[in-house]
């Protein structure tokens, strides 16, 4: 592996590097198959990142990242490479693996001209790895097919390439095998880039044009953007105008990022840096705007398409006074993640929060943590929930509700649609049988079942969102020992018996414990709930009966037995009379206060039925 010397950022001049010396590409693979390992070789063989250090996913820097071992948001980074004697500009992003994060590989891409495609030398070719590539393939990448981690024992490139030939028709010929943790084949990759990717189609003759791509808040120097120049070249001291808020701006700084921000004196057609204007708001950076010099108007870029939430659930502060702040954390973080969907909300349990919209599970798990440990604030989670249209019977309108405080009467209701899913799933066969009970268990419909190669096996199944939306993906990966992978994309609405389940409190609904669920799973999930308010309840001093109910059905109940003072402990024998007298004293009191009593929920009885489980 050759390490070339690394280049002094001071000497750096962007102006040699035309837009034919200039290669954009992303890396795409399915979730742990090596792509921020691959990078660090990358930036190491560069000269980019120094040899001295230790670099482990130097590009995945939220804490998150590390934590889960997982790349959660695309992070650039600028390398220059000699090749045949000249060198050339190469801007590479690091893209997340899981399927919760497409969006964000999508836009990505869209500031790219061509891809490397990475798969796992044990593993294969799993559901992310065709997500991934045909993503790529719809923008008209340019895909390199890379077999990673050949050096492992249990490694079977020959299957790998069997299975890529099968599944993409690359030739084995056209497949560079390399291992990002031994250094193996690293050269061979940048070769590649060079070679088989296309330049970017700029002309630095025409006016500025740029894409901004992605943005993020700096706590010194406010909203960063990353730009895309098409055409044309921008200087610091610039006025530049962004289309959609339609506001002017100086350019107070712009570089590269190598890899970490280098501030430069222009960037010109073809390349990819970042840019400070010194916006207010962080409103004022969307993600897909157009930025053009301000006397030089340009068409605008159509813009990416809006990422539609999968998942809902309600965020809020576990203390109110950080209600302020919770706003501000959010507002910083969907600017950094633009496929979040916010709303503001009031909740009879716990206050002033947000209903924010999510793309799914993982999704939301990392939304929260980035709010803990970026923000440090305390937010409690409501369990996710999922988008239904009901159609009214006599209006015929079609109505969205995705809180089941906003369910009309049954008597209104003429049908509900449920959002569903088409599930790719890739399964080992040993684990099929495991794998179709699950999805069956789940209401699913099996739609396709194809070998991928003799011991591997692609399902297609049509599944109900709302199933999924819990612990599907925990208990797939349960019943095939952690060896399945999942992929889904939006499968439309399609009629569902569903219903609302309420929660009673001696028969006084508890709104915010209401659910929509389907009928059959109803009593079972009634059960636990109402077992779970037991154990949390306070007792009082009358007994507090808990019930699920269908309308006025009940499915479940529970009883928190009343706290009783023992009135007859001073009765010592005597006629029984005496003892059933204060009994019925006792009883007719309890009844009493049960009728004007009310039962106040503690906060924690809320968490163990919105913390999901």
């Amino acid at each position: 592996m050759r390490i070339l010397r690394a280049m002094d950022p001071d000497k750096i001049d962007l102006r040699q590097f035309t837009p034919d010396r200039i290669r954009n590409f992303s890396v795409i693979a399915h979730i742990d198959h090596g792509k921020s390992t691959l990078c660090d070789r990358l930036l190491e063989v560069t000269g980019t990142l120094s040899m001295r250090t230790k670099n482990e996913q130097f590009l995945d820097k939220l804490q998150v990242e590390k934590e889960r071992g997982i790349t959660v948001k695309a992070q650039s980074a600028s390398m220059i490479y000699e090749h045949k004697g000249t060198n050339y500009l190469l801007n590479l992003i690091d893209t997340p693996g899981h399927v919760d994060f497409s969006y964000e590989v999508s836009r990505s891409l869209y500031a790219c001209q061509g891809a490397l495609l990475l798969v796992d030398a044990t593993q294969g070719v799993q559901a992310q790895t065709m997500a991934n590539f045909y993503l790529a393939f719809e923008q008209g990448l340019t895909i390199i097919p890379v077999i990673n981690k050949i050096d492992m024992s249990t490694a079977d490139p020959e299957r790998i390439e069997k299975e890529i030939d099968n599944l993409f028709d690359f030739k084995p010929q056209d497949t560079i095998r390399a291992s990002a943790k031994a250094g193996i084949g690293i050269t061979d990759i940048l070769n590649a880039v060079i070679e088989r990717i296309p330049a970017p189609e700029s002309s630095n003759d025409e006016p500025l044009k740029a894409l901004l791509f992605d943005s993020w808040y700096n706590e010194y120097k406010g909203v960063v953007c990353l730009i895309a120049i098409k055409n044309g070249s921008v200087k610091k001291g610039d006025m530049v105008h962004l289309v959609q808020p339609n506001q002017n701006y100086e350019v107070l700084e712009l570089g590269i990022l190598y890899p970490d921000e280098k501030p430069m004196n222009a960037l010109y057609a073809g390349q990819v840096g970042y840019i400070i204007t010194g916006m207010k708001s962080v409103r004022e950076a969307r993600v897909g705007d157009t930025l053009h010099h301000v006397r030089s108007p340009v068409t605008p870029f159509p813009g990416f398409k809006p990422a539609k939430p999968m998942v809902f659930a309600g965020i809020y502060p576990v203390e109110s006074t950080d209600f302020e702040l919770l706003r501000d954390a959010i507002e910083k973080l969907t600017l950094n993640d633009a496929s979040i969907t916010v709303e503001k909300k009031t909740s009879v349990a716990l206050g002033l929060g947000f209903r924010c919209g999510f793309l799914g599970l993982l999704h939301m798990d990392v939304f929260k943590e980035r709010l803990e440990q970026e923000y440090d604030l305390a937010v409690i989670a409501t369990a996710p929930s999922v988008l239904y249209k009901i159609k009214m019977k006599y209006t015929g309108q079609v109505v969205d509700i995705e809180s089941p405080s906003d369910f009309p009467d049954v008597q209104q209701i003429e049908s509900i649609l449920e959002p569903m899913i088409t599930a790719t799933i890739i399964v080992p066969k040993e684990y099929l049988g495991a794998i179709l009970k699950l999805c069956e268990e789940n209401r699913g419909v099996q739609k396709n079942l194809t070998y991928l190669s003799e011991d591997r096996i692609i399902v297609t199944y049509l599944l109900p969102l709302n199933e999924v939306a819990t612990d599907f993906y925990d208990k797939l990966k349960s019943v095939s020992s952690g060896y399945a992978s999942l992929d889904y994309e939006e499968a439309g609405y399609q009629e569902g018996d569903l219903v609302k389940m309420d929660i009673l409190l001696n028969g006084a609904p508890v709104d915010a414990l209401s659910v929509i669920l389907h009928r059959e799973s109803a009593p079972r999930v009634g059960r636990v709930i109402a077992s779970k308010l037991k154990d949390t309840i306070h007792r009082q001093l009358f007994a507090v009966a808990i019930q699920a109910a269908i309308g006025a059905k009940v499915i479940a109940r529970e009883t928190v037995s009343a706290y009783r003072k023992d009135v007859i402990a001073k009765c010592y024998g005597g006629d029984v009379s005496r003892k059933n007298k204060l009994l019925d004293k006792q009883k007719a009191g309890k009844k009493k206060m049960k009728q004007v009593g009310s039962v106040e929920i503690p906060q924690e009885a809320f968490l163990s039925i919105l913390k999901k489980d």
